[in-house]
């Protein structure tokens, strides 16, 4: 995620600046204290990022642009922002920008039944897994016939 590689950084000298803890930022946001600490870990391994809604409201909650919070200024593309499938500049409407990235989201995750066979799957013996994938390839043979 290229627009989020210094937001830890940014997000606590934000917080410094307008010394704010981590647990006055939680509840101005109204996430838990350890979803802030989540975003600010300096390993990229333990870190999490903010959904659009609570980076939205980080925004509006500390008065803050979002471009001051994302990595976009670093780019060739000053003023554009592009993010899969989508692409904003000044002149658009970022609600319906943000609503058409939601959507996507939304789209992109596992319903309940994908995650209880992804689970199955995982938990299956490599014999059984080697046989559900050479059934899946078959399958795939069979519908492009």
């Amino acid at each position: 995620m290229r627009y989020l590689t210094t937001f830890n950084r940014r997000l606590e000298a934000l917080r410094q600046k307008q010394s704010l803890s981590i647990s006055d930022l939680a509840r101005m946001i109204d996430v838990d204290d350890s979803r802030v600490r989540s975003w600010e870990q300096p390993d990229s391994k333990q870190r999490c990022v903010p959904n659009v809604e609570e980076l939205m409201d980080l925004c509006f909650a500390t008065g803050t642009s979002l471009d001051s919070l994302l990595d976009l200024e670093d780019g060739d593309d000053a003023g554009q922002m592009e993010l899969p499938g989508l692409t904003f500049s000044e002149g658009n409407d970022l609600s319906r920008v943000l609503e058409t990235l939601e959507r996507e989201v939304r789209r992109l995750q596992p319903s309940e039944e994908e995650v209880e066979l992804l689970r199955r799957f995982r938990n299956a013996t490599p014999e059984s897994r080697r046989m559900i994938l050479q059934l899946l390839g078959d399958g795939a043979q069979s519908t492009k016939e």
